[in-house]
């Protein structure tokens, strides 16, 4: 998942990086409202962290100016905690969630996979399809019970997928969403990387959970649990 954080502390923007990278977040930073909208606009993000009191255009006037150009992915505000009208305003002005400041980065955590998973129709933290269970939280996966064990990137893309179960995603997407703006790609990675995937979630040949769409890109194609 690829995320963008839009905040002026040097500090805690480093920080929430830092941490997101370990989470396993493709992370991309602004520390103002102009270079945050620019980005909001230009990259493709999944979920977006704002600050409201950013310096040169404000927190709120880049959060409608986005909704205003129908950017529909998540959006956490950053807010004073003592505060309430602004996180009013920030709703709506069109985010999704807030944090209040200072906070503790688990409850952040939380709240973006909580965001991510309502993006893509999911309910619970665990996505199950078929035999395939995806757990959010513990970043685990198991197949008819049995752990599996994947390489970050492997997680990556497994999750992406499973979130839009059923949708198309293309190669392009999926590479975005890998790899940092400046990282330098190779077009192979990505169809390298699905076939070890595909051999580790049905090692038999028999699920066939990941579908090739020539021309296309990929889709997860076991059907999801709908109770979660």
């Amino acid at each position: 998942m690829r995320v963008l954080v839009v905040e002026d502390e040097a500090a805690l923007r480093d920080n929430l990086k830092e941490r997101l990278a370990d989470a396993g977040f493709t992370v991309d930073v602004a520390r103002d409202g102009k270079e945050g909208l620019f980005a909001a606009l230009e990259y493709p993000l999944d979920v977006a962290i704002i600050d409201l009191g950013l310096p040169n255009v404000p927190g709120l006037e880049v959060i409608r100016r986005l909704r205003a150009a129908r950017k529909s992915y998540p959006i956490l505000i950053l807010t004073a905690r003592d505060n309430w009208q602004d996180k009013v305003e920030g709703l709506q002005a069109g985010a999704d969630d807030y944090v209040a400041k200072p906070f503790q980065f688990e409850e952040v955590l939380a709240r973006l996979q909580a965001l991510l998973r309502r993006a893509g129709g999911w309910s619970t933290p665990q996505l199950t399809c078929g035999p395939v269970v995806l757990d959010t939280r513990a970043q685990a996966v198991h197949v008819n019970g049995a752990a599996l064990e994947l390489t970050t990137f492997e997680y990556r893309i497994l999750e992406h997928l499973m979130l839009r179960a059923g949708d198309v995603i293309s190669k392009t997407e999926l590479t975005e969403r890998l790899y940092d703006q400046d990282f330098e790609r190779d077009s192979n990675v990505i169809e390298v990387l699905v076939g070890r995937l595909r051999r580790k979630l049905d090692p038999q040949d028999k699920l066939r959970p990941i579908e090739t769409l020539r021309g296309r890109g990929y889709r997860f194609a076991l059907p999801r649990d709908t109770s979660s």
